[in-house]
């Protein structure tokens, strides 16, 4: 798309394509990244509190932000995101799950102190096959202006 800065507005919304996780996935990124029983181990899974296999919550946010970054709306735009805010895993990501993601603009600010660049806040909400929300946050994107 190649979008830049002032492109943006408040209001403005994205929605991502969607992924399909499986049990493989979910146990390779864990074993990796957060290798916690409930995560590696689909038998001892049964007796958690969530009663099976579930993905770690960096794996569902990073498949989330892959989904939206796959959108590629700022290639030559994007600076960096300096921070994520209010992230919140609201139901588990399990395998067989579909999950889809979108972004809202929710802020714009200019830099005073450097004019050739912005803030775009945005929330990125994703959820699953049933329409459930399971992951929200807002992100904090840095983007070059025009």
């Amino acid at each position: 798309m190649g979008l830049y800065f002032e492109d943006f507005e408040v209001g403005q919304r994205f929605e991502t394509g969607s992924v399909t996780v499986s049990e493989a996935e979910i146990i390779a990124f864990a074993r990796q990244f957060d290798p916690q029983y409930y995560h590696i181990d689909p038998q001892a899974a049964k007796s958690s509190a969530f009663g099976g296999l579930i993905a770690s919550g960096f794996h569902t946010l990073s498949l989330s932000m892959r989904l939206f970054f796959d959108l590629d709306i700022w290639p030559e735009a994007m600076i960096a995101s300096p921070g994520l805010e209010n992230v919140k895993f609201l139901k588990p990501m399990r395998p067989g799950d579909t999950i889809r993601a979108a972004a809202e603009v929710m802020e714009i600010k200019a830099s005073a102190s450097k004019p050739d660049r912005g803030v775009v806040i945005m929330e990125h909400p994703c959820w699953n096959q049933n329409g459930e929300i399971i992951l929200t946050l807002r992100c904090v994107h840095l983007l070059r202006r025009r």
